[in-house]
């Protein structure tokens, strides 16, 4: 009997492979109906459908070939597997960033997410593209240990607009670098004091930089020594939800943010 390794070999090995056992495990097909979908020749899908029938992977009835029951478990379990493998490969340069502790969904909730990283070209890319999210956005809610200067800019004018409706809940290390340096600290009082826009501040450290807008969750990815490595978004429903409950739970748990407590 054939080990487990070389029956995924056997199965990795060959596109055609792969793709006819997916269409049967789907619904049953003739020869022809295969050949038509996957675009091999006959005898290529003689030779395959030959090896299936050996490995009890799929039964003939009549014209029509289908997966059995087995062969239908191997199909999704390939299925996954090759699912696994391209979330990591599109995961794989960023990884090491992803706040994967209070990351509570699969993380191929990320497989067709948009990565951004910087170039030399664009040094910063990962800023601009939450920047186009949130001239976009008609409702913004951020968790963040930071709030930079432009991200605050575009909110602001947008929010003043009545385009916009914001909640922010930051740390309270993110709200002191602002206030340290006055212009800063006078936009961010212009901000706290429009209708449609309220912040909080915790004081426990934020493990996150994440913002919805409207649909989309956007993450700053950070080193270990806090320099912007890469951002990550997705309209993913799983990872949305998992991007609500962080907030409303960091929300519930801050104090408000008043124009009083940014005076001079």
């Amino acid at each position: 009997m054939e080990s487990a390794l070389e029956d995924i070999e056997f199965l990795a090995l060959s596109a055609n492979r792969v793709e006819v056992l997916d269409a049967l495990a789907e619904t049953p097909h003739t020869r022809r109906e295969l050949q038509e979908r996957i675009g091999a020749s006959q005898p290529t899908l003689g030779r395959i459908l030959r090896d299936f029938e050996e490995r009890n992977w799929v039964e003939q009835t009549g014209r029509e070939y289908a997966a059995t029951p087995t062969g239908r478990l191997v199909a999704e379990g390939f299925s996954d597997l090759r699912e696994i493998v391209e979330t990591e490969q599109r995961l794989r340069d960023v990884a090491n960033w992803l706040p994967t502790e209070v990351m509570t969904f699969d993380l191929r909730r990320l497989r067709d997410a948009t990565i951004t990283a910087p170039t030399q070209t664009r040094p910063n890319a990962p800023v601009q593209r939450v920047l186009g999210l949130l001239r976009d956005g008609a409702g913004v809610k951020i968790v963040s240990h930071a709030f930079n200067e432009q991200s605050m800019g575009v909110i602001r004018r947008r929010v003043a607009d009545g385009t916009q409706t914001f909640e922010g809940v930051f740390s309270a290390g993110a709200i002191d670098a602002i206030a340290d340096d006055s212009a800063l600290r006078e936009r961010l009082r212009e901000l706290v004091d429009l209708p449609g826009a309220e912040l909080r501040i915790v004081d426990d450290d934020v493990p996150v930089a994440l913002t919805i807008t409207d649909d989309v969750v956007h993450l700053f990815l950070r080193d270990d020594d806090g320099l912007l490595q890469a951002a990550v978004d997705t309209d993913d429903d799983t990872v949305s939800s998992w991007a609500h409950d962080v907030h409303d739970r960091y929300w519930n748990e801050a104090r408000p943010l008043n124009a009083d407590d940014l005076a001079d």
